[in-house]
């Protein structure tokens, strides 16, 4: 199974649906209850009420502390419906928090709820929740999945209000593309509500349940890339206005107004942004285009995230600076302090101001007036002279650790300080291919420790990993800065000698970079390393993401076996 990333969260959403088992348990998503919202709110519910007609298959009767595979620990549960539960768990062996998803080995979806999610974990892209691992064992089948806990649902952030501009597009952009990536793998979601989108602390918006929410529910679709383009068209709808656009209520926001019919955003809510006001009735109107500038509908979400690309980009609003207070003058006026005030009606005098003594106007005077002049541009003189003569003698002094020295080669008259290691946000196996090879090892080579490494199962036969064909681009780990960061040089510590590797950098605009094209710039050469690879660059790089390329592995003991690894990644600005 494919694995990404250390921390993780989904839930079976259950926005819109009653349970059929247990009608009377609550389903929550991350501790938040989700009663609130309404039964069957949008056309992708609809194949629900088909799901609801099926006999459903008993619930495991599980509870908290069971392990599965002597691994993974339920600990709550976090959903109970239509004969499958799912359950926040942890990971004993890696200590790490994860969601399972429980359900009967002869429940009537079972066969196509470990299809979905095996098809789910080859796409390995880390723009959506990552399948860790699927599993039919002891008359149970469970989908093992990330689990996020600094990530925020859609929903939550739409219950504080309707989102700025910047943001919408953020998340439409974001997301279209996403899904374009996972249509053209022949993977569709069906069940993209507001509780299937999280937007990370790094402002990355993740989709979970990709294929595997609508495989638990029995949902399909005729035309499953339609279905999701409408379904990004009403989650746009929702950031720009805060209302569901359609008449029933849903997922805590409110509907459109009965009989209206699907108006534009720009006309629900003043201030809309008229860019993205049409791009949403674009993706809802598909029987149809808009009124407003007659375009073409967009029908799949590839088609959306170019009319996305197409548009203006709208920009982050500017940052308010808050006026400093006005000058506010004090009571006090001059010639009135300790003063008694004057009585009603009597006069106003004048305060008399006394008269300054005449200056020195005889001869005498005049000559003592330069004779101290003089003597004061003299001191003033000489003092200035000393200071100076002082000041350069420390400068020049080789001795002083505060002096500033001139290097008459180079004409340079400051050294530069020197480069300082940068805060590695996140690592992630580079996998092009589709599939991880040691993704729970990765944290290792960012740990700060060189006794501990993420190393690579051993290849036989190929130096280049075996001579897979979903490794031909080679493997490694990127690196996310956290934000666009000056990356001044790279400090690696390779696990042996021997590896034929390369740096490189993605470009300072790239959002989430997934395959070799995406990392644009270049920092080192790609040759065979040795034990370290180290480079100080000439000028500093603008990046995020930085991948650490191995293509070629050293032999393992043998002339036939090949591993390789990462023991430390230290990037320098």
């Amino acid at each position: 199974m494919a694995e990404r990333s250390t921390a993780a969260v989904d839930v079976a959403d259950n926005s819109g649906d009653e349970p059929l088992a247990a009608k009377a348990d609550e389903a929550t998503t991350d501790g938040t209850a989700e009663a609130q919202e309404s039964a069957g709110t949008s056309p992708q519910d609809a194949d629900d009420e088909r799901s609801r007609s099926e006999a459903a298959s008993a619930t495991p009767d599980l509870h908290s502390g069971h392990r599965l595979a002597q691994r993974y620990r339920l600990e709550e549960c976090v959903t109970r419906l239509d004969g499958f539960s799912s359950w926040r768990a942890v990971d004993e062996k890696l200590r790490r928090a994860v969601g399972v998803h429980l359900l009967p080995a002869d429940h009537p979806r079972a066969r196509s709820v470990l299809a979905a999610a095996r098809s789910s974990a080859l796409l390995g892209d880390p723009r959506f929740v990552q399948v860790l691992d699927a599993v039919e064992e002891d008359d149970l089948v469970y989908v093992v999945h990330e689990w996020l806990p600094d990530a925020t649902e859609l929903t939550a952030l739409l219950a504080s209000g309707p989102m700025e501009a910047h943001d919408a597009y953020q998340l439409v952009s974001q997301i279209s593309q996403a899904m374009a990536a996972a249509h053209r793998e022949g993977l569709a979601h069906l069940r993209l509500t507001p509780g299937a989108v999280l937007r990370s602390s790094t402002g990355q918006y993740r989709i979970r349940g990709l294929a595997v929410n609508s495989a638990l529910r029995g949902i399909t679709a005729e035309r499953p890339q339609r279905t999701d383009t409408e379904a990004i068209g009403a989650l746009l709808y929702a950031a720009l206005t805060q209302r569901w656009p359609y008449e029933n209520d849903a997922y805590g926001l409110s509907g459109l107004p009965k009989g209206v019919g699907l108006i534009a955003p720009d006309q629900v809510r003043a201030g809309v942004h008229r860019g993205l006001s049409e791009l949403a009735m674009r993706a809802l109107a598909n029987d149809g285009a808009t009124a407003s500038r007659q375009e073409q509908p967009c029908t799949t979400p590839d088609e959306l995230a170019k009319a996305v690309a197409a548009m203006p980009r709208v920009r982050p609003p500017e940052p308010t600076f808050t006026a400093p207070p006005e000058y506010q003058r004090t009571t006090y006026q001059q010639g009135t302090y300790g003063r008694t005030p004057a009585r009603p009606g009597a006069p106003v005098t004048q305060p008399v101001m006394a008269v300054p003594p005449a200056p020195l106007q005889s001869r005498t005077g005049k000559v003592l007036k330069w004779a101290v002049s003089a003597l004061l541009i003299a001191a003033l003189g000489l003092g200035s002279w000393q200071l100076a003569e002082t000041l350069l003698d420390r400068d020049n002094d080789p001795g002083n650790p505060g002096s500033t020295q001139t290097n008459p080669e180079n004409g340079d008259k400051h050294a530069p300080a020197p480069p300082k290691p940068l805060r590695i946000a996140e690592a992630t196996e580079f996998m092009p291919g589709g599939s991880g090879i040691k993704q729970e090892d990765v944290p290792y080579a960012v740990d700060g420790k060189s006794d501990t490494a993420w190393v690579t199962p051993q290849y036989k036969g190929y130096a280049n990993f075996g001579n897979l064909a979903n490794r031909k681009q080679g493997s490694g780990i990127v690196v996310d800065l956290g934000s666009v960061q000056d990356v001044r040089g790279i400090k690696i510590e390779m696990y042996r000698s021997g590896q034929k590797a390369e740096v490189l950098a993605a470009d300072k605009s790239a959002s989430a970079p997934s395959s070799l094209a995406d990392f644009s710039q270049r920092l080192t050469n790609l040759a065979t390393a040795g034990n370290s690879l180290e480079k100080n660059l000439d000028e500093p790089v603008r990046t995020r993401y930085i991948l650490i390329h191995i293509t070629e592995l050293p032999p393992d003991g043998s002339a036939s076996l090949f591993r390789g690894g990462i023991s430390e990644i230290s990037v320098l600005g």
